[in-house]
């Protein structure tokens, strides 16, 4: 069941003692048999919802037609508008439906919880980025929809390298990450992600999805996201660091730096990854004053080449025949470009 039509019908059940099916189907230009299931949905979802047989009955709300069927309190009511206000990051689809839902909650909180629609504004742009903000992907509620239905789907796919395959999945959770969507299913092939941008179809089945028990989505996408980005940043440097410099190098490589122990001396272990042994090392170079870099030999070797690059540079300012001393880079080095950083897209 679709949310937004989850709400309809909780408002139409407030606002009215009893609904037909009938008129539940007019009010959502929907058939009668889906309001029917809608209807039956509500009542095994927990909604305190019953049906009245016979000649003159139809749908009730046990309680009466203006029960608070939320169950929020205030601050529940409170944080969900706050999350929701008209400059948030949350869909058209959930800010329409908790628009609707402010009706149903009682009077009393009707007012905070429009107040705090406008309280806070939530800005995902960091400054100096583009201000375009990306649509969400054309098959993104199919795709949710089927989640949320538990059926299997027959997914049109379009991978990295351009080439289009179809196969049957068994949707088991969305996840936005940053302004992508991905779909976490399993397939013939195991368990897969795909980013929904790059789904080109969308065809549910009515074959339900074959859940693991153990399943947890939170948690599977985290063993996800370790996965890619040790894939993305396969070279690891390893260096020990001075205490006071450990602050820096998590502003610096946020995720890519992994601390481990103090030594004897007072230093700590660390581990640096990222995705080119030279643009590594140029990352590195400046913070000598921090870190001793350790291994693997590559990286020492590229730091080295820095140090080799910056005398020749800014050395050759010296005068007299110490000017003509100054190392020079070895054969094919190629000098960090200025502001080059190591970022994951």
């Amino acid at each position: 069941m679709r949310a937004d039509r989850l709400v309809a019908i909780l408002l139409l059940l407030q606002q009215r003692e009893q609904v037909t099916a009938a008129e539940v189907a007019r009010e959502l230009e929907i058939s009668e048999r889906t309001a029917r299931r809608d209807l039956d949905a509500l009542g095994m979802a927990g909604v305190p919802v019953y049906s009245v047989q016979g000649r003159g009955g139809g749908w009730r709300l046990v309680g009466g037609a203006r029960t608070d069927l939320s169950g929020l309190t205030a601050g529940e009511a409170r944080a969900l508008f706050l999350v929701a206000g008209p400059a948030s990051a949350v869909t058209p689809t959930v800010r329409a439906a908790l628009r609707k839902l402010v009706h149903a909650l009682p009077e009393p909180f009707r007012a905070q919880a429009e107040a705090a629609s406008s309280a806070l504004v939530m800005d995902p742009q960091r400054w100096g980025s583009s201000r375009v903000e990306p649509r969400p992907p054309r098959f993104l509620d199919e795709l949710q929809d089927a989640v949320l239905r538990g059926v299997q789907v027959r997914l049109g796919y379009v991978d990295r390298a351009r080439t289009g395959t179809e196969r049957t999945v068994h949707p088991l959770g969305i996840v936005a990450k940053g302004p992508s969507w991905y779909l976490v299913a399993t397939t013939e092939a195991g368990r897969r992600t795909f980013r929904v941008d790059r789904v080109s179809s969308v065809d549910p089945t009515t074959d339900p999805v074959h859940r693991p028990e153990d399943f947890d989505l939170a948690e599977s996408w985290r063993e996800i996201a370790d996965e890619v980005e040790r894939k993305r940043t396969p070279i690891e440097a390893y260096a020990t660091c001075a205490p006071h410099g450990i602050g820096v190098l998590r502003m610096a490589f946020g995720a890519r730096l992994e601390v481990g122990g103090a030594m004897t001396d007072g230093h700590v272990e660390v581990v640096i990854r990222g995705n080119d042994e030279h643009k590594l090392a140029g990352e590195l170079a400046g913070l000598v004053d921090y870190l001793e870099v350790t291994g693997p030999p590559g990286v020492r070797d590229q730091l080295a080449a820095v140090g080799t690059v910056l005398v020749a540079r800014y050395g050759s300012e010296r005068q007299g025949p110490l000017a003509a001393e100054a190392p020079r880079p070895p054969a094919g080095w190629r000098a960090p470009r200025p502001g080059c950083r190591c970022r994951d897209a």
